[in-house]
């Protein structure tokens, strides 16, 4: 066949053409090459956040957790989800806040005054306002055994808060047993969260505000500047009795010692002289006489000291003048006075 019977007719340049195009499409294919290993690499690397963890899903299911830094994967195959881990999370009830910051601003709308509305133990209603502090301790618990871990978290959190507030009287909700409230609430949750498997671990619970409801505050706050005044009264009344008794008691007790002291005293001084008296009396059988005679003389040495100066005369004198002038009329010596030294 020639060239004139062919079916169709072929340009006189198509070979050239088809060279030129093989010559041309080799680098094309070189730069298509090279742009798709480009997208696979980019699709390939990934990077976690250092507040994060990276959860590594493969057709659908758990293959790995991946720690903060670059990381790759099979591209259309696998996919990672990013966790914050890392950081420390916070749910509010009762409000929400709009803005952060020195001036921080924050809404109640009507499903927050909702939960934050409380039946006390006493049949009283307290508006208790929360913030529950956790953090993501499990990322597979997280993501695969809860389908909505956020709504999960909030029923808990409330259904907690309301059963440990339930067990406390309104004047302890809004006074002196908030910390016990809190701490029991943050471990009945905590359990809770455990129990369910939610991957959550709780921080802790900041109680942000509680207070009666806007009707009765007037009211409430009346009757808690009256428990207050006596509150202050019986402090005053304490003060008094804590400064009375004591000083009270101190006198009793001085009282009692000095007595018992001088009992101790007039004992052992009874003693004193009955052992005395025992020695004497032993050496009285010994030598009565000299015995005699020295207690004579103890005893005289003793009163006379006493009675002052005397004169003392002999029996047979007929007058004073004799003793002052002999018959002889010479001076007589005078009789010496016993005075206060016993001369």
């Amino acid at each position: 066949m020639n060239r004139d019977s062919r079916p169709f007719s072929v340009p006189p340049d198509f070979d050239e053409a088809r060279e030129a195009y093989r010559k041309h499409s080799k680098p094309v294919k070189t730069v298509l090459i090279i742009a798709a290993a480009l997208i696979v690499g980019v699709s390939a690397y990934y990077q976690i956040e250092p507040d994060q963890v990276g959860v590594l899903i493969r057709f659908g299911a758990f293959q790995s957790i991946s720690e903060p830094g670059p990381h790759f994967k099979i591209p259309l195959i696998d996919t990672v989800l990013k966790v914050p881990a890392k950081r420390q999370l916070k749910k509010e009830f009762g409000f929400q806040t709009e803005s952060a910051g020195v001036k921080s601003a924050f809404r109640r709308t009507t499903a927050s005054q909702q939960e934050s509305m409380m039946l006390t133990g006493d049949l009283n209603v307290a508006v208790v306002e929360w913030i529950v502090h956790y953090k993501i301790a499990d990322p597979y618990q997280y993501l695969f055994k809860v389908r909505n871990v956020e709504g999960t978290l909030q029923a808990l959190s409330e259904a907690t808060m309301r059963a440990v507030v339930g067990d406390y009287s309104v004047t302890e909700v809004l006074t002196k047993g908030r910390e016990e409230i809190l701490e029991k609430a943050r471990a009945y949750l905590a359990e809770l969260c455990k129990r369910y498997e939610t991957g959550i671990a709780i921080q802790r619970i900041e109680l942000k505000d509680s207070a009666p409801p806007e009707p009765v505050k007037p009211s409430f706050n009346e009757v808690n500047q009256a428990e207050q005044e006596r509150d202050r009264l019986q402090n005053e009344a304490w003060a008094r009795y804590n400064q009375a008794i004591p000083k009270a008691r101190g006198e009793a007790n001085q009282m009692i010692q000095e007595a018992e002291g001088y009992a101790v005293e007039r004992v052992n001084q009874a003693r004193g002289e009955s052992d005395r008296f025992l020695a004497i009396q032993k050496e009285y059988r010994l030598a009565p006489e000299v015995t005699r005679t020295r207690l004579y003389l103890e005893t005289m040495n003793e009163v006379l000291p006493k009675a002052g100066k005397k004169v003392l005369m002999d029996e047979s004198a007929k007058g004073i003048v004799p003793l002052l002038f002999p018959a002889d009329g010479s001076p007589a010596r005078a009789t010496p006075a016993i005075s206060g030294g016993g001369q």
